[in-house]
């Protein structure tokens, strides 16, 4: 099936002119990248190549905020749910409200107040050089997974392999190393508006090919896509309101709460005003970006030309000139925006968590050359592992990107930890970590292995025919047999460890994170709890403080140890970063 897929998008034809768009859409990011080389400072510094010079204005670190995860996956995967489950997915909608107001009023301020440049410094001020060194790792990890998907994904265009990989590839790689983070975020401002003119080009001729929002409307009614909501509280159901939106809460906190890349752009701004702004900012490009995807797949299910995005998108542009190239480009802005902000993310935590603290003798220029070398190898290495990755199997990316998703969670609760609990101490932040890590990965792979041998609850029969798309572009292609091109579902409920690998994927970020919280905090206890004079100034935020707001001050003092932001248990808060590493 794969090779089919492969094959038919192969054969579909580009015009001159979708190659033209496609060629502008790279010169222009290289462009801007050569541009920040050479004005300014010319990224002669560490402060100015990872972090912008802090002087970033909100609108710009707003839109770079949602192109870093809005990447080609989330542009072809949400209009696939939507076309396979309906509309049920868009409550998702209802966890950016917390997913993002926490960040801006919790995260934020910390971070910002401690003038980091890596997130992962906050878990050493907070803990230890230990807990950072594990955070920093498990980060890398999870970043270099996710490059091995995205950097892969727009391949499945009908553009050549070697080029598609190459073209975003080296094209990411050289903006990132010459321009540093400003050349980033100002190309992701730049492809986000691609991303989304690309989105509502498909969405204008699929709703004019189709004849009109009422007929679309009508169709996907009878076909039963148009979803209320869905209060069942089972966390084995995929998408229902909790799932989406309580446990959407705790993966928006692990995207844009403690991810290095997020961070760093938080960290960007000019002010904490701005980085606070830039996050309320990010609420409507998000909500804009889902319901043009879900719109996408509401259209696609009326063509109900395939299961598939690419086919549905490709087969309905043929004969438009531009628009494929349009679309195409779409994508790879998609890709560009994700890629170029994980290789620059990498090299940050890899110089000041890795390199740095071991050399601290380092002169500032020597710094700003390696963190360079470092962002142009992680895009050599990208190259390398996207092009190895394509020629396995379908069934391993699904397995690496499932692995990836469960890495978001432990760091969320290690930075809770730290955050909200005075009492945990390094060894209970350590012993957290490991079990979260440990349970993302005891459930992940156990559901991976558990639907592998046919154990799960849903069993979907497929039968393969052959369908004739516009172009004379036939395909071999898994279609339903049912008349709406579901899959038929045999239902039986899991019993035992097998309802527990059944977990919706959706709850692994809350499992995991309060995993972490839970352990840490009793590992915490048993191995004596941090006193008072003992935590970094400005680590803390009182939540528990705020919490027990009926409680009397001393009470709570002695109950929390908990100090107002800015303020040190020790009277130090003008502290530096490097004042309380030393």
């Amino acid at each position: 099936h794969a090779v089919g897929v492969m094959d038919a998008l192969a054969q579909m034809h580009f015009a001159t002119i979708d190659y033209v768009i496609f060629a502008l859409l790279l010169a222009s990011s290289m462009g801007i990248g050569l541009y920040y080389a050479l004005s300014g400072g010319r990224q002669r510094t560490t402060q100015e190549f990872l972090l912008a010079d802090r002087s970033m204005s909100c609108l710009p670190v707003s839109l770079s905020l949602i192109a870093t995860f809005q990447s080609a996956v989330a542009i072809v995967g949400v209009p696939a749910e939507i076309y396979t489950h309906g509309t049920q997915y868009w409550f998702i909608g209802c966890a950016y409200i917390l997913g993002l107001f926490i960040p801006a009023h919790i995260f934020i301020p910390v971070f910002y107040k401690l003038h980091l440049t890596s997130a992962y410094q906050y878990l050493e001020l907070r803990f230890n050089k230990p807990v950072r060194i594990c955070g920093t790792v498990t980060f890398i990890f999870q970043t270099v997974r996710l490059l091995n998907f995205v950097s892969r994904f727009p391949v499945v265009t009908g553009f050549d392999l070697w080029g598609a990989v190459l073209a975003t590839g080296l094209v990411c790689t050289l903006y990132t190393t010459l321009g540093g983070l400003k050349a980033v975020i100002w190309t992701d401002v730049f492809q986000t508006i691609v991303m989304f003119a690309g989105q509502l080009a498909v969405i204008v001729v699929g709703v004019q090919q189709t004849g009109g929002v009422a007929e679309v409307w009508r169709k996907v009614s009878e076909g039963n896509r148009i979803s209320g909501i869905d209060l069942n509280p089972d966390p084995t159901v995929e998408y229902t309101f909790w799932t989406l939106g309580v446990g959407g809460v705790f993966l928006m906190l692990s995207l844009y709460g403690v991810n290095q890349a997020q961070v760093q752009r938080y960290l960007s701004a000019k002010t904490e005003r701005d980085a606070i702004m830039s996050c309320y900012m990010v609420f409507p490009s998000l909500q804009l970006a889902l319901a043009l995807s879900c719109v996408m797949g509401l259209v696609m299910f009326y063509v109900l030309s395939s299961q598939m995005v690419l086919y549905f998108v490709m087969d309905m542009l043929q004969g438009l000139p531009g628009l494929s190239g349009l679309f195409i480009s779409c994508l790879f802005s998609a890709a560009l925006s994700t890629i170029s902000s994980a290789f620059n993310s990498l090299a940050t935590v890899t110089m000041e968590d890795l390199i740095k603290p071991h050399c601290p003798s380092m002169t500032e220029a020597r710094a700003t050359l390696l963190s360079k070398g470092l962002a142009c190898s992680y895009g050599l290495l990208c190259l390398a592992m996207a092009y190895l990755t394509h020629l396995m199997s379908d069934s391993v990316l699904q397995t690496a990107f499932k692995i990836f998703g469960m890495v978001g969670g432990p760091l969320l609760g290690v930075f809770s930890l730290g955050l909200f609990f005075p009492w945990a101490n390094s060894t209970g932040a350590l012993v957290g970590l490991g079990s979260g890590l440990a349970m993302a990965f005891w459930v992940g792979i156990g559901s991976i292995v558990t639907s592998t041998s046919g154990g799960l609850a849903a069993v979907s029969q497929f039968n393969c025919t052959a369908v004739q798309l516009s172009g004379n572009i036939t395909t071999a292609m898994g279609t339903a047999l049912i008349s709406t091109a579901m899959p038929t579902v045999t239902h039986s409920r899991p019993m035992g460890l097998q309802r527990f690998y059944s977990l919706s994927f959706m709850w692994y970020s809350a499992l995991n994170s309060f995993t972490v919280v839970i352990t840490g905090l009793v590992v915490s206890f048993l191995t004596g709890p941090m006193k008072a004079e003992e935590v970094t100034p400005g680590t803390l935020y009182p939540l528990l403080g705020n919490m027990l707001f009926f409680v009397p001050d001393k009470l709570k003092q002695k109950l929390c140890c908990v100090t107002p932001l800015g303020h040190g248990v020790r009277q130090q808060s003008t502290l530096t970063v490097q004042d309380c590493i030393r």
